[in-house]
């Protein structure tokens, strides 16, 4: 399991950096890394955050997240350390595996 290390900002630019060469969409908004998905259909972003809330759930880890129609918004932090950590880069490169598997349907 993740412990939770806080990065810094030259981390958290690399995870960035990472995190937008197989998507994009990921920066920081108030702290926290953020992103919009935008799938086909109200259904499709429901199964996304189903399969996101079970693997948050396995590691203990949730995003904070909001959800209108096809659309859904994502904002990760970790409170236990005031700021980003690997914890929250771990779930967001599954968030964008989930979002792509989905995406191939």
């Amino acid at each position: 399991m993740m412990t939770g290390n806080k990065f810094n900002a030259d981390q958290i630019q690399a995870l960035l950096d990472e995190l937008n060469t197989t998507g994009s969409g990921w920066h920081i908004d108030k702290g926290k890394v953020t992103k919009q998905f935008v799938f086909n259909d109200f259904s499709t972003a429901f199964g996304f955050m189903t399969l996101c809330a079970i693997y948050a759930e396995k590691i203990n880890h949730h995003p904070e997240w909001f959800n209108v129609y096809n659309k859904v918004n994502v904002q990760l932090m970790t409170h236990e350390v005031s700021g980003i950590s690997d914890k929250d880069a771990d779930l967001a490169k599954q968030m964008d595996l989930y979002a792509y598997k989905l995406a191939k349907q």
